[in-house]
């Protein structure tokens, strides 16, 4: 029996070494085969691929990063610009038409419709246009809110006449969602429009169809609005608080995480992270055990002063991803450090926003300040630049986060005249560069002209007044242009209500002396082309412009270095106007000039051809 057993135990044993061997071999095989394929580079890339979309299933927080995980909201349906908008309408020029309105609609709302009526894009006929714009508020979402409009399907098949599934239509939006969750649906099925939105998440906003808008105040103005404060508060670089915030605070639901730890980063020295549980209805019922010294803390700090002493700015999500903080810092030209994972930065498709802001993610909030500690003062600067250009470029008032709105889709319809990446990032803009912007010299229409310049000019002398006597302003600003050694012709532009005087009765000058008078008396007159202009450079001047023969010829050499540009004296600053609801401008001292009058200004005269 016991030798029984130990033949038993050999047989399996001699099993067991077979199986491992020949086991064993079609593993070192198997891998070994694996181990030469991998040897191909394209191989090798290909796995790495693998590992790469591993590794970045768990850092979704930065704009583009990871796009396969987009969800569709249940009002609407998955849509790009080939598949849910309809181009043959856009064939001529880009025109929206606003729907009439009918019912009443928030202030915010009217300021968004009035601004788009008043540009040059609206068009009262729906046969002309590209885009439609509802008349139906559909700004604030939330239920809760005063300005929530009821039973939005039903006013939408009675009053969107041209609805049709909502094609070649824009819907605005600031709040969507209300208490506990704030989901981003609109509450109403909003099909194939397009979505131009506050707070728009990553999972939500469909890539180059949506629009990603700012968050911005009721009081935010409707034109112009208030300029960055860089331009007088630029140095030092390092001011006093490195990183400063003061805002609410949720104690408990969607997006209180990340305000609830912000007490761990502030030291009451260079960083400044107050925050307040005292406001809605409950607060004292759902305060916890830090809002009473919270509170405390919160009433000492100035916002609007730790701003201007600030370095970086912290936007915290709130309950939506968006944060009206967002638009503060960047006015105050202080660097938004952004704490809101899965957030579709606003204009995010045309605007780098790498080069204004600093992205940190919300899960490790602890390794903020060693970030923006680490960060160069020459890129401190050139961030705190860039957050002026995008302010006042964009964001500073209701018509330029609109038309910004507009003039991405314009250059989505019609690709070829799209503005470059360069030109929406850089100063002055792309709302007031047209397509066919170029920075290359041989572009403009009078660069061969500007190989080969003349070296004299014509002036042209705007007139009005009687001439009386020789000591008239009239004859004083000819005899100091004369002088010159670079004026080859005087023309004077007689537009007064009497008899223009005759040149025989004129003293003798040095230069012909031409008097005309034009088809039109208008004030445009002056820049139109004339036969008896044969310069490049045209000097034009008003007849009591009060300049020696000197300063004449030290602006002709100047503008011969820029003859694309216009080099003059009489210099102006613009502004917008609210009293009276339009542009100006004015002669203060501003420690800014954006406008040269042409009183006393040399051009191309090319320009009066165009």
């Amino acid at each position: 029996m016991k030798a029984k057993k130990r033949y038993l135990l050999v047989l399996f044993s001699c099993a067991f070494l077979i199986l491992c061997y020949f086991g064993g071999y079609r593993v070192w095989k198997s891998g070994k085969s694996r181990i030469n394929r991998l040897t191909h580079p394209k191989d090798r890339l290909h796995y790495l691929d693998i590992l790469e979309s591993y590794r970045e299933k768990d850092l979704d927080y930065s704009p583009r990063l990871n796009t396969k995980g987009r969800s569709v909201s249940e009002d609407s349906v998955t849509c790009d610009m080939d598949t849910c908008f309809d181009f043959s309408r856009c064939v001529g020029d880009f025109k929206v038409f606003v729907y009439p309105i009918q019912d009443r609609i928030s202030p915010v709302y009217q300021n968004i419709l009035n601004v788009i009526q008043e540009s040059r894009f609206y068009t009262d006929d729906p046969g002309q246009a590209c885009l439609f714009i509802l008349s139906l508020d559909t700004l604030d979402r939330d239920h809760l809110s005063p300005d929530y409009v009821k039973n939005m399907q039903i006013k939408l098949g009675q009053q969107a006449k041209y609805w049709n599934n909502g094609k070649n239509h824009l819907l605005f939006n600031l709040y969507s969602g209300t208490w506990p969750d704030y989901a981003e649906d609109l509450g109403f099925y909003v099909g194939q429009a397009m979505i131009a939105k506050a707070s728009f998440s990553l999972s939500k906003f469909r890539p180059q169809f949506d629009i990603s808008i700012p968050l911005f105040p009721k009081n935010h103005p409707k034109k112009g609005g208030e300029r960055g404060t860089l331009t007088s508060n630029n140095f030092p670089v390092r001011k006093r608080y490195i990183l400063v915030f003061k805002g609410k605070r949720y104690v408990h639901g969607i997006g209180s995480e990340t305000r609830n730890s912000l007490y761990h980063l502030h030291n009451n020295k260079d960083i400044i992270l107050v925050t307040t549980c005292r406001h809605g209805k409950s607060w004292k019922q759902m305060k916890d055990e830090r809002c009473e010294a919270d509170n405390k803390d919160f009433d000492r700090w100035d916002y609007q002063l730790l701003m201007q002493n600030s370095t970086y700015c912290l936007v915290p999500r709130g309950r939506r991803l968006g944060s009206f903080r967002f638009l503060e810092a960047l006015q105050a030209g202080c660097i938004p450090v952004l704490l809101s994972n899965g957030w579709e930065l606003p204009f995010g498709e045309v605007i780098d926003w790498s080069k204004a802001t600093v992205r940190a993610d919300e899960r490790l909030l602890m390794q903020v300040p060693d970030i923006i500690r680490s960060l160069s003062q020459t890129h401190v600067h050139a961030l705190r630049q860039q957050s002026q250009i995008l302010w006042e470029n964009y964001f500073s008032s209701v018509e330029k986060i609109v038309m910004t709105t507009l003039e991405i889709i314009k250059d989505r319809i019609n690709v070829y005249n799209s503005r470059s990446h360069f030109v929406w990032n850089s100063h002055p803009g792309a709302l007031v560069t047209f397509p066919q912007f170029s920075d290359i010299s041989r572009n403009f229409p009078f660069h061969w002209r500007h190989l080969s310049l003349s070296h004299n000019f014509t002036a042209v002398i705007y007139a009005t007044m009687p001439v009386i006597s020789s000591s008239s302003p009239l004859f004083r600003v000819i005899r100091n242009v004369a002088k010159s050694s670079f004026v080859s012709r005087v023309l004077i532009l007689w537009n007064g209500e009497t008899a223009p005087p005759t040149v025989s009765n004129f003293p003798h000058f040095p230069v012909p002396v031409n008097i005309i008078q034009p088809s039109q008396k208008t004030i445009s007159s002056r820049f139109f082309p004339h036969p008896l202009i044969q310069t490049d450079a045209i000097l034009n001047l008003d007849e009591d412009a009060v300049l020696t023969t000197e300063e004449v010829e030290f602006a002709f050499k100047v503008w011969q270095s820029y003859p694309d540009r216009i080099v003059g004296y009489p210099a102006r600053s613009h502004y917008w106007d609210d009293s009276k609801g339009s542009w100006g401008y004015t002669s203060k001292w501003t420690n800014q000039y954006s406008i040269i009058l042409t009183g006393a200004a040399f051009y191309h005269s090319q320009e009066a051809e165009l």
